[in-house]
């Protein structure tokens, strides 16, 4: 009860935002769709995946006309409150590419260190400053079954050209101060940026290249007229030879991805910057991110003025495909991270909590994106990026802007590209299979066994992962 009481209070003057919205340039920036337009490509969606897509089409092809329509204002959605972490992965990590696509596992990594070297790049070229930071991760495990896992897991990363290390227990603790840790996988690759930040760079850049950006712009249906598309806003609409849904974990605009993509709500505290004897109380020299090695796993980092991000953990689905600002803010969970990160970092009980919120994350039952085509290949779609979405969408951008082209390329000959995923059940048999599974992953995470339900679930390439 005492603990419940220290948590309430320590959220009692936690801003309801995302702390990357500080100090920059939120809220709408650009007028509503209004009247009739053209263009050659319209893009549904202002996150990472639409920016990336109008980025990319540009770059192609300087002269074509681009039409971004986002439905509230660039950065409002996932792309403005995710943890920042940029991953290489394509395949929502080694283990899960080993299972469902080994004979192009080393094709997919290659892939995707060549995704986040670009992205670098592209950064560096365009002066955009998004506090990129490639410092790589820590897995670290909280229970002995979690300790052998990775230390199992090392020669699997090896064979596929990633750099890691095992860390036991007295390692793990020199490096991050706490006694929560049994053990540790340091991974090389990869790293952090500061998410808001790089949602409005590219904003900039789409811009400056001549994309058209529409907020405050619903898009309410899209329909055939003659050989084109017309793209229905609510106050406008947009007729275009081709079009990219980039909508994610928001209400699809094709009956089908309403049965390959899941909404799903992650939660996040944020601390208050933290002293200099702060942070020697926690170690964290090397200031990667971090994460659980569980199935229900916290994600936490530090940002470029040192506070602590933490989140994760829970992931509630609401029954229904449910989706609103009501559902950002949730005082169980993050009460939740809130007792959890207190018995993580006994040491920093003093600290204060700052912002709290919550996002909605598109997942879907493989784990990594669909993508495909409608509208006889006028129309193209890359959604379900299944919280890995920081660095990969720039590749799904690619892939949807190739499906256009009717053209194959390295990325469109991929299985993991052209494969589809199992179909999550409709109401109201959705919700209670959602929490059945995840009461079964943390089964696992408590004894370290696979039961029934999951193993079925990956005989079939299904599961629910938080």
């Amino acid at each position: 009860m005492e603990q419940s009481v220290r948590t309430t209070d320590d959220l009692r003057d936690a801003e309801p935002r995302p702390v990357w919205w500080d100090g920059a340039h939120t809220g709408p920036q650009a007028p509503a769709l209004r009247g009739r337009v053209n263009a050659d490509l319209v893009v549904v969606g202002g996150g990472y995946t639409g920016l990336w897509t109008a980025i990319e089409a540009l770059t192609a092809d300087p002269g074509r006309r681009v039409v971004v329509l986002e439905q509230s204002w660039v950065g409002a959605a996932a792309s403005g409150r995710n943890g920042g972490f940029v991953s290489e992965s394509l395949t929502h990590g080694i283990a899960h590419g080993l299972a469902r696509w080994p004979d192009e596992l080393d094709e997919l990594q290659r892939q995707g260190r060549q995704n986040v070297e670009q992205i670098a790049d592209v950064l560096q070229r365009n002066h955009i400053d998004a506090d990129l930071r490639l410092v790589g991760k820590t897995t670290l495990a909280r229970t002995p079954h979690e300790v052998e896992a990775l230390r199992l897991a090392v020669p699997g990363y090896a064979r596929h050209g990633e750099a890691v290390e095992f860390l036991d227990r007295d390692q793990v603790r020199a490096d991050i101060h706490s006694t929560a840790f049994h053990g540790g996988l340091r991974i090389r690759s990869g790293g952090l940026v500061d998410p808001m930040a790089l949602v409005l760079g590219l904003r900039r850049l789409a811009e400056q290249l001549g994309a058209v950006i529409f907020e405050r712009s619903p898009v309410t249906g899209i329909t055939r007229t003659g050989g084109n598309l017309t793209v229905r806003s609510t106050h406008g609409e947009v007729d275009t030879s081709h079009v990219v849904l980039a909508t994610n974990a928001y209400p699809p605009l094709l009956r089908r991805l309403k049965s390959w993509v899941l909404p799903v709500y992650d939660y996040v505290l944020a601390t208050a910057p933290l002293t200099t004897g702060q942070l020697d109380s926690i170690g964290w020299s090397q200031n990667q991110g971090l994460t659980d090695a569980g199935n229900q796993f916290h994600y936490f980092r530090r940002t470029r003025d040192d506070r602590i991000v933490w989140g994760g953990y829970d992931a509630i689905y609401h029954y229904g495909d449910a989706i609103g600002p009501e559902l950002e803010l949730r005082d169980r969970s993050h009460r939740l991270l809130a007792q959890h990160f207190r018995e993580t970092f006994p040491q920093l009980a003093d600290l204060p909590f700052t912002h709290r919120w919550g996002g909605v994350i598109d997942t879907t039952s493989r784990f990594t994106p669909i993508f495909g085509t409608a509208f006889n290949g006028r129309l193209a779609y890359a959604v379900g990026f299944t919280g890995l979405g920081v660095a990969s969408t720039r590749f799904g951008a690619r892939v949807a802007l190739d499906l256009l082209s009717g053209r194959e390329t390295e990325r469109t000959c991929l299985r993991a590209v052209t494969g589809s995923a199992v179909p999550f059940p409709p109401e109201p048999l959705r919700w209670p299979a959602v929490e059945m599974t995840r009461a079964a992953l943390a089964r696992e995470d408590e004894t370290g066994r696979r039961g029934l339900l999951l193993r079925t679930l990956d005989r079939f390439g299904v599961g629910f992962n938080s």
